[in-house]
């Protein structure tokens, strides 16, 4: 009985012991059952979202094609959708992949959004951006009674089984679906051991999501920003009165009297160094594109031109010489040329992008590797060679100024303060006052042929030009008994006294007379000299220059000027 009696106890330990087991196994049981739960969501709900936007793209938008509507704009409606659809369905392949590796199916799901992170933001940044203007499209043919019942038939006759009451309810989809990766797997992490091996990789996924959706949101915004400052250009003086209100300009005064004081020294001036440095790197952006459309552009024409005559189709009956050096190089040019830059019809685009990007990619590196080796081999010369429109503009300067007064930029410059100025490495400009408004002698207010501005004294020099580039500003030595030219700017061993004199080459006179219509303008009378501002007026259009005469500023003609060469004394006097 004592036996019995003391087993007892041992066996409601053992059924307590169950019980704790038991509890504490369920709990695993659960969240194992909601990962994988989490994880089909994720996967059934990717291949719905590639089903309706493969509706949107082969049915929907393709039978409003058909229908050729000319006031549908079908770009505004679907943007990008292609891509998105193109994106989508390799990530559903390579999420319906995973499904097959049962030890590592978190692990690689994980790393399947890693690798698509980059594609998602390029295709849906562009996306959401432009689903606002979509938005307000579908808005303006609600009210056209016409189109809106062209848009119902069409849904209507593809996919009646959705029950979509407006083509809106496709056009979210992709907007929706970017903000819903975080979420979705944030519930697979929820559910996910924190001692699993796949849980850091889950945590990454995640933060690559979030970081992906900020990236879209912080795009969305600089497009609106670009659309309504771009926006506010395209008004006109009308549109611009009726926006006025008490609001705005009690807004405008208060940044006027705000700079006023920053300028005087009254409080200080908050700067933003990321958004200055985003500035000077979009200014080097936009110079550098500029300049390769040009390059490119000139290098398309010489090409085409070089070309024409095809001598490699035909047999020269010459041994050697330099037409067959041409012939050889023609050859070349087509051999290796014509079918690496310029797209074939047999090339597939895919491959075509790729071939491209790599050869930008081999040619980014030399260039890089060229700009470093230049940079400590090569010594910058004292001054930059002037091109014409720089001449042109040093001879303004020259007239308003004096020789004396003109510096060259040594550096390119970035305006990163209020009534700073932008300047490229090589311009001239006239110095106007060696101090700022708070008595700085490091900044430098300067005319650059037009606006002016301060800039960083120590990217100035004075100005020497190149001999031969500008053969109106020479330097003469003087020398015992007689005045002899230099054609160089070689200093001799000894020390000798200079004198640096400016003799324009040419001037701008005007070749037809103009009468004013407005004080805004100024009149001309042929033959009369002018002092050229800007070849421009303030929207930017070359068919007005502002000119100097006779001491009045206003806009002309610009086909009303010609340049000529100056005129010895006894040549063609000018009118004064």
């Amino acid at each position: 009985m004592a036996s019995t009696h003391g087993a007892q106890p041992d066996a409601e330990d053992t059924t307590e012991t169950k019980e704790t087991v038991c509890e504490e196994v369920v709990p695993c049981d659960k969240m194992e059952l909601n990962q994988r739960l989490a994880v089909e969501e994720l996967i059934t709900t990717e291949a719905s979202y590639v089903h309706n936007i493969q509706f949107c793209v082969l049915d929907i938008r393709a039978h409003l094609q058909k229908k050729q509507l000319p006031d549908l704009d079908l770009e505004g409606l679907f943007s990008n959708i292609d891509d998105i659809l193109h994106v989508s369905r390799r990530f559903l392949k390579g999420l319906e992949a995973t499904a097959t590796q049962e030890h590592e199916h978190l692990l690689c799901i994980s790393t399947l959004f890693q690798e698509f992170k980059e594609e998602m933001e390029t295709v849906y940044k562009i996306y959401c951006a432009s689903y606002d203007h979509a938005l307000l499209l579908l808005e303006s043919y609600h009210k056209n009674p016409r189109l809106q019942e062209e848009i119902l038939e069409t849904l209507n006759a593809t996919v009646p089984h959705t029950g979509a009451p407006d083509l809106s309810f496709f056009l979210v989809m992709p907007v929706q679906r970017v903000t819903k990766y975080p979420l979705l797997l944030g519930k697979i992490l929820e559910n996910t051991p924190t001692s699993a091996s796949a849980y850091p990789a889950l945590q990454a996924a995640v933060r690559a999501m979030l970081q992906v959706n900020a990236n879209i949101n912080e795009y969305k915004r600089h497009r609106e920003v670009a659309t309504k400052y771009n926006k506010a250009e395209q008004l006109t003086l009308r549109e611009r009165l009726a926006r006025l209100n008490t609001h705005s300009i009690a807004k405008k005064t208060t940044r006027l009297s705000r700079l006023l004081m920053q300028e005087a020294g009254i409080v200080a001036k908050t700067e933003d160094r990321k958004y200055d440095d985003l500035e000077e790197k979009f200014q080097c952006v936009v110079s550098s594109v500029a300049m390769l459309k040009e390059n490119v552009a000139s290098y398309l024409g010489h090409l085409e031109a070089f070309l024409l005559p095809t001598p490699h189709k035909c047999d020269l009956q010459i041994d050697e010489g330099p037409a067959q050096q041409y012939r050889r190089l023609a050859e070349y040019l087509h051999r290796t040329v014509f079918p690496e830059f310029m797209p074939h019809s047999h090339m597939p685009l895919p491959s075509f992008r790729k071939m491209v990007k790599d050869t930008l990619e081999r040619s980014g590196a030399q260039l890089r590797t060229f700009c470093k080796t230049f940079e400590t081999v090569t010594l910058s010369p004292m001054a930059q060679p002037l091109n014409p429109a720089e001449e042109r503009k040093v001879l303004s300067l020259v007239s308003k100024h004096g020789p004396d007064k003109l510096y060259q930029v040594t550096s390119n410059i970035s305006g990163s303060k209020d009534m700073d100025l932008t300047l490229h490495k090589g311009q001239i400009v006239a110095l106007l006052q060696s101090v700022d408004t708070k008595g700085n002698t490091n900044r430098w207010l300067v005319d650059a042929g037009g606006p002016r501005g301060f800039v960083p004294a120590g990217k100035l020099q004075p100005y020497c030009p190149v001999q031969g580039q500008q053969p109106g500003m020479q330097v003469q030595e003087l020398e015992s008994g007689a005045e002899r030219r230099r054609h160089s700017y070689v200093l001799p061993e000894a020390p000798r006294p200079q004198v640096a004199t400016f003799t324009p080459a040419f001037q701008v006179v005007a070749g037809f007379s103009f009468t004013a219509r407005s004080p805004q303008e100024v009149s001309l009378q042929a033959g009369q000299p002018v002092v050229v501002l800007e070849p421009h007026d303030k929207k930017g259009s070359k068919e007005w220059s502002l000119v100097e005469v006779n001491g009045q500023k206003g806009y002309v003609p610009s086909s009303y000027l010609v340049t000529i060469p100056m005129q010895e004394p006894m040549g063609w006097s000018l009118p004064v």
